[in-house]
């Protein structure tokens, strides 16, 4: 099967799944910039999660650029991604509503880790169907970044347990930090072929 369909279909998805994050703000109580200040928790969580949403996107539609072809388990590894990733509205309305409180945050953090490791796991399924000499196998080389992002996901969750719910949000914003810009690995793998 083509790997475009797979993208356009996951395309729908996660643009369905930033749509859910913005329907939950909720029209300030008053007219006054003090009552649109009390909605500081709430935006602050949907800014970590559009920039956290728009970064697997982003990097999803590199990972697809390097695939020709996908088979069933390539397929299901995808949608094991979405699934994680359609929950992010969830975490993130609790962690905004609940101001950042430890136990919303610790949450997010495990649904940020799962993420993650679904990535992981597509990752793997995709070069296991392409096989060892694949150009995905190649881009990603002993892939470092994912495994040091995966490593700070699961630090988080007991930092946040451990009422640490700030120093755990700020693991997270390093991790987007690093993810960012695009994973070249791949854009220099396909140019090089």
């Amino acid at each position: 099967m083509n790997a475009g369909r797979l993208e356009a279909f996951s395309d729908g998805v996660i643009a369905i799944i930033i749509t859910i994050m913005v329907l939950e703000f909720k029209l300030p109580q008053g007219p006054q910039w003090s009552d649109l200040l009390l909605q500081w928790p709430v935006f602050l969580s949907y800014v970590l999660s559009f920039i956290n949403v728009g970064i697997y996107w982003n990097n999803h539609h590199h990972l697809l650029h390097a695939v020709k072809k996908v088979n069933g388990a390539v397929l299901w590894a995808n949608l094991n991604l979405l699934f994680w990733l359609s929950l992010m509205p969830f975490c993130t309305a609790w962690v905004g509503a609940s101001r950042f409180a430890a136990k919303p945050v610790a949450v997010y953090c495990m649904d940020l880790c799962l993420c993650a490791l679904a990535y992981t796991l597509l990752q793997w399924h995709i070069i296991r169907f392409e096989g060892a000499q694949s150009l995905l196998r190649k881009a990603l080389g002993k892939d470092r970044k994912g495994k040091l992002s995966l490593a700070s996901y699961v630090v988080a969750i007991p930092l946040a347990l451990a009422d640490l719910p700030l120093l755990a949000c700020a693991l997270v914003v390093l991790v987007a930090c690093l993810w960012f810009i695009p994973d070249r690995r791949i854009e220099r793998t396909l140019s090089a072929h």
